[in-house]
Formats: C-alpha cells, sequence, structure tokens
C-alpha cells in the first residue's frame, strides 16, 4: 500500500517538505495541494528526502511543479531528489533539465 505523499512548508527555512510515496496513486492530491502551499512562497525549495517509493507520475510532478513555478514567475530547485527518480530522470534525459542542488 502507498504512502499518501503530503507537503509541509517549513516557514522557518521557507522549503516544502515532500514526505511519502510520488506514484500513480498519490500525486493526484498534491497537484491540487502544491498550488495552494506554493502560491505565497518566492522561491521554492522543495526537499524530496522523506519520499518514499516514486515512479513516472512522481517525476512528471516535478516537471508540472517546474511548469507551475514558470507560470507564477518563480525559482524553483528541487533537494535530495532519491536515487530512483535520479535513476528515470537520467534515463529519460530529465535530468538535464531538472533544477536539482
Amino acid at each position: 500500500m502507498s504512502q499518501v505523499g503530503k507537503l509541509k512548508h517549513n516557514p522557518e527555512t521557507d522549503y516544502i517538505n515532500v514526505c511519502g510515496d510520488l506514484t500513480f496513486t498519490t500525486v493526484n492530491d498534491l497537484l491540487v495541494s502544491a498550488r495552494r502551499i506554493f502560491a505565497p512562497i518566492k522561491v521554492l525549495s522543495i526537499d524530496l528526502t522523506e519520499v518514499g517509493c516514486s515512479d513516472s507520475a512522481g517525476l512528471a510532478l516535478l516537471i508540472d511543479w517546474m511548469r507551475l513555478a514558470k507560470q507564477q514567475n518563480k525559482n524553483i530547485v528541487f533537494y535530495n531528489i532519491p536515487a530512483q527518480m535520479l535513476a528515470m530522470a537520467h534515463a529519460s534525459g530529465l535530468d538535464e533539465l531538472l533544477p536539482l542542488q
């Protein structure tokens, strides 16, 4: 069973922590909540340390967040991307596009 993905904004660091799994069964809720959580934040620093399992839907979610950031004229950076996601990004050539730190 997948752990539901959650976004938590840390106002002290201004980082957005992603927790749980980023899979086909969990990303839809994150698409919706990201719009609300991202709105007041100037620079989107996304920490993926607490991500469990991920699949291509998780990678697509990161791409969608990049699109959302561009629409809102914000910078976005992904921190601590899990090895599984990084391998998928590398295999598809998306690692060149992702703003990784």
